[in-house]
């Protein structure tokens, strides 16, 4: 059995605690086994050009002149994660606080009331700050 795109979303869409190919795997009673899960993830192409690609002809389908597009800069708080390139202190604007987390942009289409996914960012920091309190 081959490892797909639809039966891994429907997997992490069914799934109410942590996912694995491992877990899959097991659900499947093994047939496919959980270094197949992985070898389908390593080749699989996750950036915002393999999102486009995908929604791209949705997309088409639905635009108009009324559609906008929408642009959301967003942090994932991750406060027991050691800081690295991507998990890393954060202002957010929300709170007015500096939060560990990932900081992502994301990119949809809206129109008629359907908003569909078109691209995202994750942002990485290439230098490093100290932040002293006054």
């Amino acid at each position: 059995m081959q490892t797909d795109l639809d039966l891994y979303t429907d997997y992490l869409i069914s799934s109410f605690g942590q996912t694995s190919s491992t877990g899959l795997s097991k659900m499947l009673d093994k047939a496919i086994s959980h270094d197949d899960v992985t070898r389908f993830l390593k080749q699989t192409a996750n950036d915002s050009k393999a999102l486009w690609k995908q929604a791209k002809p949705f997309v088409g389908q639905i635009e108009s002149d009324e559609g906008l597009l929408i642009l959301d800069d967003s942090i994932s708080e991750k406060p027991y994660t050691d800081s690295n390139g991507l998990v890393c202190p954060h202002f957010d604007h929300f709170t007015g606080i500096f939060v560990n987390g990932i900081n992502f942009v994301s990119l949809l289409y809206s129109n008629n009331g359907v908003q569909v996914p078109i691209g995202f960012e994750l942002v990485v920091k290439t230098l490093q700050c100290i932040i002293k309190n006054s």
